[in-house]
């Protein structure tokens, strides 16, 4: 790997980052809103991307990736490295040394002891760590001193990044959380609603679904930040709100994930108040197919993996659901120039990016009326295809928003147009990315046929989510419903590639594994991918130090965020 000069590059970048004011909380009161409302402010409880992105400015990972996709040191003096004597020539070992002086911000020490516990915890036995392929093959975490924590693993990993790297996964302390490991983790609501982090910022403040109120950390690492005092993260509402909010009225200073059609986008910002920023990185918007019951009369067993989908395991209607979609249309509609379509749920970085699958890119109605024919399903008086007994009628869910429900409409016509009768369903998006595992409506439960989303990764190396759809990650009773693994698909080929991509180091034979994990999934209709989906945000005018990221949290740099006039 050639990391040592694109580190190098990304610390001359990340310096040259602009700066926040003189003095701590100078700048008085930043605003933000984000229309996906968090609920939560552990990311190792949750799969949704708005907890993630709370919870960022709060707790912070060893290392991270900058605006592009290159890691940087964050809570340690130095990325370690082959060369500079960091990862063991083995690859079994990674050391990390923290900055001497870190403080959590109730004024105690950070030590290795945090970084071995946030290991713990995540891997604890019933805690349903929603980030736990991230710690794949970790065997054990030395401390040797307070500031060195030694990652071993089981085997060679000649990408040993996964574990303490990246928003997805930060350090907890160990004082705080100690009573919450394993099924007490859901538990513990002041820890997870208020994180004592080493991040800019403290929380005083958070009502679930709702609004979170935060202050400046006293004990931040570095005494000219954060500029602003104190933070009003709003969460809820639409994306259209949240971006009057910024481009229109000037309410807030920071809008994320702005899902808008392009006119309407383009509209809010001429009034002038906001600039929208927006970038590409790994964001797929796709249809997850469920390979399991979600028939309610099914009990505790609803949605598990005994219980196998009565039509959906047959890969000749997933196909057809795929054939009858027109990603460009879709494109056209829901994102212009921020979208692209794609029949990869993993479309970048270009190595990794298959070009196997791009048949999906025209639409084939006819195709997919013949498919499911010579399979068997015919058509009734209603038009709607059967086959012993069992009706093509599916409930397709997503989040409640205006670019989705476009979408959900075209596609139940086209379905239809097939012999597929669709009921289209929508959730609030702080219920619907949840991490309540008591909620029937959180995505991760998925009690519907299909259901649609979008998510990405951290950095730009795949192995950690190439890994999400592993049988282990299968959400479940026994996880507390966690897990990346939507459609409970497993697949022992699939999982000895996980295994085998995590023990070779060459980049072409890795980007060759990834590929044909994503191929994979693809011609299984494991999902159906539809959208490239550019990340799309806004800030106002008078808000400086913004740096969009698509590799890791968008707040990732919100220590350095000012006022400018």
């Amino acid at each position: 790997m050639k990391l040592k000069s694109t580190l190098l590059g990304a610390a001359a970048a990340f310096a040259m980052a602009p700066m926040a004011m003189a003095e701590r909380g100078a700048d008085g009161q930043v605003n933000i809103i984000y229309w996906q409302a968090p609920s939560i402010m552990n990311p190792y409880l949750s799969g949704g991307t708005k907890d993630l992105e709370a919870g960022s400015l709060v707790i912070e990972p060893l290392a991270r990736y900058d605006q592009d996709g290159n890691m940087v040191p964050w809570l340690v003096e130095e990325v370690p490295t082959v060369e500079n004597g960091g990862v063991s020539e083995d690859l079994k070992s990674v050391t990390w040394k923290l900055k001497p002086g870190l403080l959590w911000s109730d004024g105690t020490p950070v030590t290795s002891a945090d970084v071995k516990f946030s290991w713990e915890y995540c891997t604890a036995e019933g805690g349903g760590c929603a980030q736990s392929e991230k710690y794949n093959d970790v065997v054990d975490v030395e401390t040797p001193d307070e500031l060195t924590a030694i990652v071993k693993f089981g085997v060679s990993k000649p990408f040993p990044y996964g574990p303490f790297v990246g928003a997805q996964a930060p350090i907890i302390q160990a004082a705080q959380f100690a009573d919450c490991l394993g099924p007490k983790a859901p538990e513990c609501t002041d820890a997870n609603f208020a994180p004592i982090g080493t991040g800019p910022f403290t929380v005083t403040d958070f009502r679930p679904n709702d609004v979170i109120q935060l202050a400046a950390n006293e004990y931040y690492r570095d005494p000219a930040k954060p500029a602003f005092a104190t933070v009003t993260f709003k969460g809820g509402g639409d994306a259209t709100a949240a971006g009057r909010a910024v481009l229109e009225t000037g309410e807030y200073d920071y809008a994320w994930n702005l899902q808008l059609a392009p006119d309407v986008l383009s509209n809010m910002a001429s009034a002038g108040k906001g600039q929208i920023v927006s970038g590409f990185g790994t964001l797929v918007e796709r249809i997850m197919v469920n390979f399991t019951n979600p028939d309610p009369a099914l009990g505790e067993k609803r949605g598990t993996v005994g219980e196998p989908h009565p039509f959906l395991t047959d890969i000749n209607v997933r196909k057809a659901l795929s054939m009858a979609i027109d990603r460009e249309l879709l494109v056209e509609i829901g994102y212009g120039d921020a979208g692209r379509p794609t029949c990869n749920v993993l479309p970048a970085p270009a190595i990794y990016a298959s070009t196997a699958n791009d048949g999906c890119l025209v639409q084939d109605i006819e195709g997919a009326k013949a498919l499911l024919e010579d399979a068997g399903w015919v058509a009734g008086a209603d038009g709607i295809r059967a086959k012993d007994g069992v009706r093509l009628s599916m409930l397709y869910q997503t989040s409640t928003n205006a670019v989705r429900q476009d979408f959900q409409a075209l596609i139940k016509q086209w379905w239809g147009e097939i012999g597929i009768e669709t009921e289209l369903r929508n959730i609030d998006a702080s219920v619907f990315f949840g991490s309540d595992p008591g909620s029937p409506d959180t995505f991760q439960k998925f009690f519907a046929d299909v259901e649609m989303y979008a998510n990405n990764f951290d950095g730009t190396d795949p192995e950690s989510y190439m890994a999400n759809w592993e049988c282990k990650q299968a959400p479940q009773p026994e996880n507390q419903w966690q897990g990346n693994n939507m459609p409970r698909f497993c697949d022992e080929d699939y999982d000895a590639l996980v295994a085998k991509m995590a023990i070779t180091g060459d980049i072409n034979e890795r980007a060759e594994m990834a590929k044909a994990m994503n191929d994979m999934l693809m011609q299984n209709y494991v999902m159906i991918p539809l959208v490239d989906r550019g990340r799309v945000s806004a800030h106002a005018n008078t808000l400086g130090g913004v740096v969009l990221n698509t590799w890791d949290s968008e707040l990732w740099n919100a220590a350095d965020w000012h006022r400018t006039e």
